[in-house]
């Protein structure tokens, strides 16, 4: 009866063992915000670009191991009163009804749906997520390209960092806001390009 017993327990901890091995605890990463920019773009009077960024925001990313992001968990969220385009009057018609509506949707969030290997570039994957800004929820589709390895700082953290870019309709959120231009065309593009760097250190 012991030995049976015994038996029983050595295939539970050779099943257990194994369990873990096809199911690895994910890693968890911080956002270094201090290291990061979550940047944004738009054409400008058909002309040039006018470049902005928020300042405030927080995320949480995990991943199967230190080099495999495939099919990570992303979510951040984003302080919509901290765009800052370098402009205080700019920002302040940003922040107003006609675009944001910071007093009604003072948030912006992003939640990763999947993460997989874009094969064309080393490093790279296409990132797909749930994005709700302005109240609405629509999927996008961004590339997210990854460091060349891991480092380790001074300070013992374990480092690294993604460009994630890509492109979005604003009026797709209700941004719609516009002012037709003499000559032909509107002061603000209704496209938006994406330019974010996100830097991360791996959670103790």
């Amino acid at each position: 009866m012991k030995t049976t017993f015994k038996t029983l327990l050595a295939v539970a901890a050779i099943s257990l063992s194994a369990k873990a091995q096809t199911n690895p605890i994910a890693i968890g990463w911080n956002v270094d915000a201090s290291h990061s920019k979550m940047g944004f773009a738009v054409t400008h009077m058909m002309v040039s670009e006018t470049e902005g960024k928020f300042k405030i925001y927080e995320g949480k990313v995990s991943s199967k191991t230190e080099t495999d992001f495939t099919d990570a968990s992303i979510d951040f969220k984003i302080d919509v009163n901290s765009v800052n385009t370098d402009d205080e009057k700019r920002d302040g018609h940003l922040k107003s009804p006609d675009f944001f509506d910071v007093a009604n949707f003072p948030n912006m969030t992003f939640k990763s749906t999947s993460m997989k290997a874009n094969p064309k570039i080393k490093n790279s994957y296409i990132l797909t997520g749930d994005l709700t800004m302005h109240g609405v929820t629509k999927k996008v589709t961004l590339t997210a390209i990854g460091a060349s390895k891991v480092v380790k700082d001074p300070y013992g953290l374990m480092r690294y960092a993604f460009k994630v870019t890509g492109k979005l309709n604003r009026k797709d959120f209700g941004l719609t806001w516009n002012a037709a231009l003499e000559a032909g065309g509107v002061a603000v593009s209704e496209d938006v390009r994406i330019d974010c760097t996100i830097e991360l250190t791996k959670a103790k």
